[in-house]
């Protein structure tokens, strides 16, 4: 039998092909590989000093309804605290990147630079070497004449390109940043998941309480069904229901159709890719998230891969890239393997963000779901990013909430601005199915 199996298995190989070679196990990241990121946040932290549970509650939640307590948050942390991107705030750094090394993350996004100059750059790189990552990249706000194409925007740009060049002196390869006329934010509300843990929903057509000024009052309770709370009605008497689709534009932004927005982001593009190239630092624009056709009256530069493409073609240059995430690709009706291989083909991929949804209506209702239970094939994506050779950060992002989490973190602290959203163990998770993934493809393709 063993005989006739072997026989088989060679007879199955392509005429004058070899086996290939075993590889070496544990499979490991490395120079030719991508890599697993998280931001400084993402590793969580001792409890608040203070800080207490809140009452006993069906799977953590008081009587406020989905998303957090009526209750005041708790107080936020000493003012030593420093910033730690998109996971929140850290107290402690060193004892922040060395939760992450814990879980095998090698690599570090959103560090921390301060105020963008060379020697603050510089120090956020070697704190993380010193802890054993690499910092990879950061991201930087745009200045608001830019993104708006306001009469500004030319002396503005001078300490945005000197920020750049302070990126490259100080060995941060890339920069990512957004150019959103509004961020379609005040659609997100949050759903129950299996078990009860916490989804990040969008809907378009999602009921919201405006002020006076056309802000939306916060914080918002919703009920299992998504509908705002009596209680949240009685705390607001004053403000009026208006759906996510139709409100208003904010003063200090305006509205602005794609024709202007292409305008100004092809002003900044020209401006800064020479810079960043001569710098050798990559530019990772993040796609319009959530991809709304319409946000408070503006269009969606970011919101198509058609958008996609075009951005990386008014420059032509590696430093002229995106990151690539999967799940706004699938937001969008889009296949993310084949967006993937598009886009990491063509070397233009900068960053990856890792997630996965359930997608109703494209761009307009969705669910934000735990990385193994959504519609986008993540395993065809990380074959996709290995098979071109894709070699930068994949960031296993937007964790959903767990009771482990719950039962030690405020509700005001988790992910700011995700309904739903979780912390360290909902990342941690998210890391191992990541890395599974990723073993799995190095091992395949």
């Amino acid at each position: 039998m063993q005989g006739v199996g072997g026989a088989a298995i060679a007879q199955s190989l392509p005429t004058g092909a070899a086996a290939p070679a075993p590889r070496k196990w544990p499979i490991e990241e490395g120079p030719d590989t991508p890599k697993l990121s998280l931001s400084p946040g993402d590793g969580g932290g001792p409890l608040p000093a203070g800080l207490q549970s809140p009452p006993a509650a069906p799977a953590g939640r008081g009587a406020g309804g989905f998303g957090g307590f009526l209750t005041p948050a708790a107080p936020p942390p000493p003012a030593e605290t420093e910033s730690g991107g998109r996971g929140g705030f850290v107290r402690n750094l060193p004892a922040a990147y060395r939760r992450l090394r814990q879980i095998g993350v090698t690599h570090v996004i959103g560090v921390p630079v301060g105020n963008w100059t060379e020697e603050s750059i510089r120090g956020a790189v070697q704190t993380a070497k010193d802890a054993g990552l690499v910092a990879y990249n950061s991201m930087i706000n745009l200045p608001a004449s830019v993104i708006y194409g306001r009469d500004s925007r030319a002396k503005d740009m001078e300490p945005f390109l000197a920020s750049i060049e302070a990126a490259g002196k100080a060995g941060l390869p890339v920069v990512e940043y957004n150019f959103y006329a509004h961020r379609a934010v005040e659609g997100y509300y949050e759903t129950v998941g299996r078990a009860g843990a916490g989804y990040t929903g969008f809907d378009y057509e999602l009921e919201l309480l405006i002020d006076e000024n056309g802000r939306v009052v916060q914080p918002i309770y919703r009920d299992a069904g998504g509908q705002i709370t009596p209680e949240t009605l009685a705390a607001f008497p004053n403000a009026r229901k208006v759906k996510f689709k139709d409100l208003p534009p904010l003063a200090d932004e305006g509205a602005h159709n794609l024709q202007e927005m292409w305008a100004n982001i092809t002003y900044f593009l020209k401006a800064v890719i020479p810079v960043a190239e001569k710098a050798g630092v990559r530019m990772a624009l993040h796609p319009n998230d959530p991809p709304a056709p319409i946000s408070r009256g503006s269009q969606q530069i970011m919101g198509t891969v058609a958008g996609w493409k075009h951005l990386i073609e008014i420059v032509n240059s590696p430093a002229n890239g995106i990151t690539f995430d999967c799940g706004v690709t699938r937001e969008m009706g889009e296949d993310p393997v084949q967006v993937a291989d598009y886009f990491a083909s063509r070397k233009r991929i900068n960053h990856c963000h890792y997630r996965n949804v359930l997608v109703v209506k494209p761009y307009e209702k969705y669910q934000e779901v735990f990385i193994d239970a959504g519609m986008g094939d993540l395993f065809g994506v990380m074959k996709a990013l290995v098979r071109n050779k894709y070699t930068g950060t994949i960031y296993p992002e937007h964790p959903r909430a767990l009771d482990t989490d719950r039962d030690r973190i405020a509700p005001g602290g988790r992910i700011g601005g995700y309904p739903g959203g979780g912390g360290p163990t909902g990342i941690t998770y998210s890391v191992a199915y990541a890395r599974a993934m990723m073993q799995a493809a190095l091992e395949s393709v």
